[in-house]
């Protein structure tokens, strides 16, 4: 299996997020992208359907010539840079959504997309992912493309084999709370011996960070991570480890891949954008997965932005551009070109979504990912959280790899939370 498009998400951040565009002049002339009619468009690899950009440059090339480049690499770190040095500086440039909160404090060096008139455009949108583009003065930067909803994937056979609910409905209903899921992981385990309901209890922490509303930072830039909603987490899964339903195997990795595949490894809480991974990593297992709800609520994994730079000539023409790319018809075709799951409720309901899928046994998945959209908490998006976060993911991980003793591996986070907190300047 291919790593996911949004590869590791934290990877290359932690230390740096909360500073990473200090080098971009502020109030400076930026060097305009566009020469002529050319309008430059920088975004990753399955960043955007590629159905859609081509649609786009069709659409408007009686007025400019769309150029629409895919940035391979390091995305975040060549888009600073180019902006920092003021040359060759895109019109429009994707931001991942991984990203944006280390884009917000620096708004000045996009346009604010309120100018143009983005706010009439905000009911069509998730208004929880609509904010996420938002920084603290008001001004918005991300215009939304995708969201990654988060759902439990897991294969029918296996589930049925082990007596454990098998039907999606069934599952949603039955394994609602963190208890009955590790339940079902321990009954699994003891009747189908050898297999595991999750790789590892990383993705119980995160997720379970991420069905609430606060992370790690909060908007008085004081750390929070040490408080009752990350405590909590990260007694899931330490308790994930010792009810042994975590394999010890690593995610991505070969064996991990052929665990999957062999169906040791028959479940996982994935986003909506993990569909594709499956069907890309493991084909032979076309039919064998469902979808259900994940317990208690769903979480947000993933999901980007495009924003227009203040390099932009002509900042009205892009934003017609843009709001045509991601309106509810389009992103409803990037979900089909490239798993971008859409922003626009308005999308959920549209023929090309509706149509059952194959490879998850004839399922309309769309009836477990468009509610569980529509439920994401409200979260402040700090621009010290991926920093101040890592460290207790590192920590969590050890305890699930390494066996490392989970109070001392919490003293160990935290400790390492406060230094890279007073290096930040956020209060603790």
């Amino acid at each position: 299996m291919r790593l996911s498009r949004r590869g590791l998400l934290r990877a290359g951040l932690a230390g740096t997020a909360a500073t990473a565009l200090g080098g971009l002049a502020s109030g400076c002339a930026v060097p305009a992208g566009s020469t002529g009619r050319n309008m430059v468009l920088w975004y990753w690899d399955g960043g955007l359907g590629d159905t859609v950009v081509e649609k786009a440059r069709a659409r408007y090339g009686g007025t400019v010539d769309l150029e629409a480049v895919k940035i391979g690499g390091y995305y975040r770190s060549k888009l600073i840079t180019t902006m920092a040095g003021r040359a060759h500086v895109p019109d429009v440039a994707g931001l991942k959504g991984e990203d944006m909160a280390s884009y917000l404090p620096n708004a000045d060096q996009f346009v604010d997309l309120r100018t143009l008139g983005a706010q009439r455009y905000r009911s069509r949108y998730l208004g929880w992912k609509w904010d996420q583009g938002i920084a603290d003065d008001g001004s918005m930067i991300g215009f939304p493309i995708d969201c990654g909803p988060v759902a439990h994937f897991y294969q029918y056979d296996v589930f049925r084999r082990a007596g454990l609910p098998y039907e999606p409905e069934d599952v949603s209903k039955e394994l609602d709370t963190w208890e009955k899921f590790f339940a079902a992981g321990e009954r699994l385990k003891q009747r189908i011996p050898g297999t595991s309901l999750l790789t590892d209890v990383n993705s119980v922490f995160e997720n379970a960070v991420q069905q609430g509303s606060r992370r790690y930072v909060d908007k008085d830039r004081h750390f929070i991570g040490d408080q009752e909603h990350v405590r909590a987490a990260w007694a899931l899964a330490v308790e994930a480890k010792r009810r042994g339903i975590v394999s010890d195997l690593v995610n991505g990795t070969p064996d991990q891949l052929s665990a999957v595949q062999d169906g040791k490894l028959p479940s996982q809480l994935g986003a909506s954008w993990a569909t594709n991974d499956l069907k890309t990593g493991v084909p032979r297992t076309k039919g064998r997965w469902r979808v259900a709800d994940m317990p208690v609520r769903p979480s947000n994994n993933g999901g980007s932005f495009l924003a227009i730079t203040k390099a932009c000539r002509e900042p009205e023409q892009a934003f017609a551009i843009i709001t045509w790319m991601l309106d509810a018809a389009n992103q409803a075709q990037g979900y089909v070109d490239a798993g971008l799951f859409p922003s626009t409720p308005a999308s959920y309901g549209l023929a090309q979504l509706r149509e059952p899928d194959a490879f998850f046994g004839g399922q309309v998945t769309m009836d477990v990912f468009g509610p569980a959209a529509q439920k994401i908490a409200v979260a402040y998006n700090s621009p010290y959280d991926v920093a101040l976060g890592q460290p207790i993911k590192d920590e969590i991980k050890n305890v699930g790899v390494l066996g490392k003793n989970p109070d001392r591996a919490w003293k160990d986070a935290m400790s390492k939370c406060r230094r890279i907190a007073d290096h930040l300047g956020v209060s603790h």
